[in-house]
């Protein structure tokens, strides 16, 4: 580990840029889908699942992209990568406006396990989607307010004098209410979005908006070893796998990536991972190669789910946190995610399948196990590997401050994530 070689600045220098232009999960389908398409990349509505080619699509939050090799038969076995794309935030509630004691303030609801103090003091700005009138229809739009108009600021410790013995405690509903103005000189909130876009505030007609941090991505430490971003969970593992499907052509087996939203919360929705999408997806392109019941459980059989989701670093002030035996480092190169209780999918099997490709792509590992007293997170894994049927690995690159408004990964490791899903992508080995 060192200074970063030119493949590794210039592929971590394309995630900033992705993470600071995806601020929401409809934003991240957004940007992933124009990397796919500048990548050749066909967009379609999933009529030519089956043809031989590339193609993506995308909606609500969700994408999906896939190569189709002309070689490709009825037991042709499918790779399929998955990650997320939102991540634990602040949202709005239908009813912004909750202004008292003088001052403009938003109203919100906390979405997804969030570390709640590291959205204090931060200059946020808004973002998400709107559905608007149009005529006698709607039409739904993204919205990137990327100015720090609000701010939810913390409790002077003159008025909370215990506050570093005792803790910070925050009450969800009470103390998390970003302030955007004086009650007597602020627009209503929906008026900021409606000027956004130009539109008559009557005429939006729904909103999905959330709060995200405006200060840009960037890199930290000598070296600069260290990537600083808002959402590196799990963008950065929807960046690797979206460019290491753009740089292949004619794959082994059927290339699959797929992005969904919801994660944080389940995955239990229409775009999520628990949704029937995927499995159809896959019905879709065996059919259309003349696919058997039996031919179906063929490919299936020889078949592989990649879930790709950031994995805890072993936090240098926090090392009690972790078992000692697993210790994981950034810029130490992509990490298995190990788990009995299956909140990880890995396995005797797919751990092979995992290392044969690092070798071939010359990657470093590393492996995760989570002490076995404390309670593990888990990934859109289980819930896709249930659904799809097919054997599954967990992997991801490490990083520290998981679900914090900020977070820290190596600057390294995202080209090395990039370098192994590619192989892994690309072969049946």
């Amino acid at each position: 580990m060192g200074a970063m070689t030119a493949s590794q600045h210039a592929h971590a220098v394309s995630l900033t840029r992705f993470i600071d232009q995806s601020p929401s999960p409809y934003h991240v389908a957004q940007s992933a889908e124009r990397l796919l398409l500048d990548a050749g990349f066909t967009a379609t509505d999933g009529r030519s699942a089956g043809e031989p080619g590339r193609f993506v699509r995308s909606a609500d939050g969700a994408l999906f992209a896939w190569v189709v090799p002309e070689s490709a038969g009825p037991t042709t076995p499918f790779r399929v990568v998955g990650a997320h794309t939102d991540s634990p935030n602040l949202r709005l509630k239908p009813l912004p406006n909750a202004h008292t004691q003088g001052y403009a303030r938003a109203s919100v609801e906390v979405y997804g396990g969030v570390l709640l103090n590291s959205w204090l003091d931060r200059d946020l700005g808004l973002s998400g989607r709107v559905t608007v009138r149009v005529g006698d229809r709607s039409e739904g739009r993204l919205v990137f307010l990327n100015e720090p108009l609000f701010r939810v600021p913390q409790l002077a410790i003159h008025l909370d004098r215990d506050v570093n013995n005792t803790g910070l405690v925050l009450n969800k509903h009470a103390h998390l209410r970003p302030i955007f103005g004086l009650e007597d000189g602020a627009d209503d909130l929906m008026d900021l979005v409606a000027g956004e876009l130009d539109v008559p505030r009557s005429d939006i007609l729904g909103a999905d908006l959330m709060f995200h941090d405006t200060n840009p991505s960037g890199f930290v430490g000598v070296d600069d070893s260290f990537i600083s971003a808002p959402r590196l969970d799990n963008q950065l593992s929807c960046h690797a796998a979206v460019t290491a499907l753009s740089g292949i052509t004619d794959p082994d087996a059927i290339a699959i990536v797929a992005l969904f939203d919801h994660e944080e919360v389940g995955s239990v929705s229409s775009s999520g991972a628990a949704t029937a999408a995927t499995p159809v997806l896959l019905d879709q392109i065996a059919d259309s190669r003349g696919a058997t019941p039996a031919d179906r459980v063929a490919s299936r059989a020889g078949s592989l789910l990649i879930s790709a989701d950031n994995a805890h670093a072993t936090h240098p002030n926090y090392p009690e946190r972790h078992d000692p035996g697993h210790r994981v480092m950034m810029n130490g190169g992509p990490v298995l995610k190990h788990n009995v209780n299956q909140r990880y999918t890995t396995d005797a099997h797919s751990a092979a399948t995992f290392h044969l490709a690092a070798e071939r792509a010359g990657v470093p590992t590393q492996h995760f196990s989570n002490r076995a007293d404390l309670a593990c997170g888990s990934t859109i894994g289980p819930t896709l590997a249930a659904g799809l049927g097919i054997r599954a690995l967990d992997m991801g690159c490490a990083q520290l401050a998981m679900h914090s408004c900020r977070e820290l990964a190596g600057s390294e490791d995202p080209w090395s994530m990039t370098l192994l899903l590619a192989e892994l992508l690309g072969g049946t080995g």
